[in-house]
This record gives structure tokens, sequence and C-alpha cells, in this order.
């Protein structure tokens, strides 16, 4: 396949989270399975989600999608698109660029990985496209409800060949690695205090329980965005938000200062991966829906980097990885601190074990859960068929 992507691509770095991985990952993934890539050049995707003002953005919208069909029209006179791919969040969609994609014989497949937790039906926006792929599991239905054509696969992850090895010294105990938030705070406080030794990577850690504030906005502004948020939410969610700011879960002190070991560069992140005898994975979410003490949990992005890495694997039970993993013989998971104090104790405990996991869940990783996996899915739902089948990722 020839794919169009539009995958958060960025002329510059942006104030939002972490995107620009997105981009990597597809493009490397589509080129292992065999598929080729293109995409419209001085374009900024990624732009879009700074931009709250909707005049801003409709200039945003008719500036970038003219320069997209424009594009893809010079392109076919060249070789034929067999797909545009994106990961469209529901503002950035302009349904009639959408269709005029369509027109020109181009499907039009989706990527959104938050349905469960932004989301209590499937956005309109999101209604224009021939094939919608979504990682969650739970969010199924409402795609299915909707009468929306729609796929699951997982969350899009490539890891480079050189880290694909499961057979690691185990230089690290048990680690988590990632960016705090009440719910991560209050399970790894809890996990702690319980007896777990658990060391922590990721920025943000020792400051406040993550509930900034800027305090420099006027009431005007600050009026604005709350009515902003009910009309997107509902009042509900606005109390839920409330509730998240004044009463968090925990405190900075739950956590002892020692366990905090900051932020790892690139290459010590796959070091560290590798080489904790057991990596932890934590997908419980806060979202504008559910209250702090009732969160949402789905499964996430390092679900399969972790696996791919060859990391001994314990994360937090989901009900997708049901679906994806044989649970306790690829990966082992856990649903609360003291399920998590346990099983990390099992797994120390046998050195036989995590090795069999490092192995089993790597082999599903690399040959189910990958991009080109992922990419044959969307082939066989939209009909195109390819050439010879190249090999899944391997591991090395």
């Amino acid at each position: 396949m020839r794919i169009l992507l539009s995958f958060l691509q960025a002329l510059k770095p942006h104030p939002i989270s972490s995107y620009r991985h997105w981009e990597t990952y597809l493009k490397k993934g589509i080129e292992e399975g065999g598929h080729f890539w293109t995409e419209v050049s001085n374009t900024d995707w990624a732009e879009a989600l700074t931009i709250t003002d909707e005049i801003k953005l409709d200039g945003w919208r008719e500036r970038t999608w003219s320069r997209t069909l424009d594009f893809l029209q010079q392109e076919m006179k060249s070789a034929p698109v067999d797909l545009f791919l994106s990961y469209l969040y529901p503002k950035m969609v302009d349904s009639s660029a959408i269709s005029e994609i369509q027109r020109l014989g181009v499907p039009c497949v989706n990527f959104f990985c938050d349905n469960v937790r932004d989301f209590r039906k499937v956005p309109s926006e999101f209604h224009c496209f021939d094939l919608n792929w979504v990682p969650e599991y739970q969010a199924l239905a409402m795609y299915k409800k909707a009468g929306l054509k729609h796929f699951h696969a997982p969350m899009p992850c490539w890891v480079a060949p050189e880290h694909r090895t499961c057979s690691h010294p185990e230089t690290q105990t048990v680690t988590f690695i990632g960016s705090p938030g009440d719910q991560r705070r209050h399970l790894m406080g809890q996990a702690i205090q319980l007896g777990a030794d658990i060391s922590i990577y990721g920025m943000g850690w020792q400051g406040d329980s993550g509930q900034r504030h800027n305090v420099e906005k006027n009431l005007g502004e600050l009026l604005v965005n709350q009515l902003r948020h009910v009309r997107q939410h509902g009042v509900k969610s606005w109390f839920l938000k409330f509730e998240r700011r004044f009463l968090p879960l925990s405190r900075p002190s739950s956590i002892p200062p020692e366990r905090l070991l900051g932020k790892l560069s690139p290459g010590d992140y796959v070091r560290v991966m590798q080489q904790s005898s057991i990596a932890l994975g934590i997908n419980r979410m806060e979202g504008p829906h559910r209250a702090l003490r009732n969160p949402i949990t789905y499964s996430r992005l390092r679900d399969v980097e972790a696996p791919m890495m060859g990391a001994c694997y314990l994360t937090e039970w989901a009900e997708d990885l049901e679906h994806l993993y044989d649970l306790g013989t690829e990966i082992e998971t856990y649903r609360s601190a003291k399920e998590l104090v346990r099983k990390i104790a099992e797994l120390r405990a046998d050195s036989s074990k995590r090795r069999r996991l490092r192995r089993a869940g790597q082999m599903r990783a690399l040959s189910e859960l990958s991009i080109p996996a992922s990419l044959r899915k969307i082939a066989k739902a939209l009909g195109i068929v390819l050439g010879p089948k190249s090999d899944a990722p391997r591991a090395h």
C-alpha cells in the first residue's frame, strides 16, 4: 500500500502532551510492513491541538486541508495512493475534505486513542471516515451503536530492531517509568507503603500532586473555560473536575523522595525498561466523566512497547489486555495496590517465570500487535489486495 499519512506531524515543538513518537512509529511500521508512506510537506498537523480560538481553528482547517487536497491530486498523477491514514481529533476534521479524498478513490481511516476517556458517544466528526481504528476494547460498543465501520487493534508501536532482545541482565529492581498524575501517585504510594520496592522514573514526581493552576487568568478567561467544559462534557463532569482540583487522592509525601529518580535519557529509558527485573505499567486514567475514586482503565501504548523490548511486564488489568495477550503466560496483571505488591513478590521469587514472560510477551507483541499486523487488518476490512506478505517484525 501507498499511504498518505497524517499522524500529528509538526513543524516545531508544541506545548502539548507527548505526540512526536506517533509520526516516527507509523513511518517505521509502514516501512517494515513493506508499504510506502507519503506526507503533505510544510504542514503542521499537531498545531491544531494548541488552538482554542474558533476563528483561528477555521483558518487552520482551511489552510491545512486545502494543502492536503492539492498535494493528493498532484501525488496521484505520478502514483496511486491506496489509503489516507490519520490521527485526527474531532476539531481537526473537515468532513468535506474527507469526502473529496474519498471521491478521488482513496479510503480514509482514522485512529483515536482516548475514546473512553474523552467521549460518551462517538463524535459526529468521526462519522465521515471509511474505517475507525479503535484501540480500546471498551469503546467498540460506542462505535457499533453509532453504526460506524471500525476495527480493534492496539495502539501503534514500533521498536528499533536492535532493542528486540529478551535475554537481559537484571541490573534494576522493579521500576515504573512515566509522568505523574493523581491516580498514579495514589497507586504507587499505596504499593510502596505496603512494602513494594519500586523505583520511579519521570519528570514532575517531586512537585505537588499535579493540581497546577494558572492564577494569572482573569475572571473572564476562567468563566469562558468553564462554560466550554460544560458544553463539551456536561454539568456532571464540571463537578467531577471540581473534585479533582480540590479533593486530590494523595499527597506528594506518600512516596518517599528516594524512590523518585528523575527523567531518563532515551538510551537509559531502553536500558532500564529491559534490565528491570519487573517493568510496571499503570492503566488507570483520569477522565472528564469519571470520579477520581472510580478511574477508567484501558490499555496504553506501554502495554505493547514494553513486551516488544523483552521486558518482564506487570501492568494494571484492563479489559483490552484479555484480547491482546494470554495473561499470566505472556504478561502479568494486577487490579489493586495489594495485588500489585503480591505479584511483585511472586515474580521476584521466580526467575524462570520472568524469563518465560520476556520471551512469550515479546513474541506475541512483535507478531500480532505490531503496526504491520494492524495494516493487514485495515487492508482486509477495506478490501485492499496486498502483494506478497512481508515477514512480521522479529526479535533478535
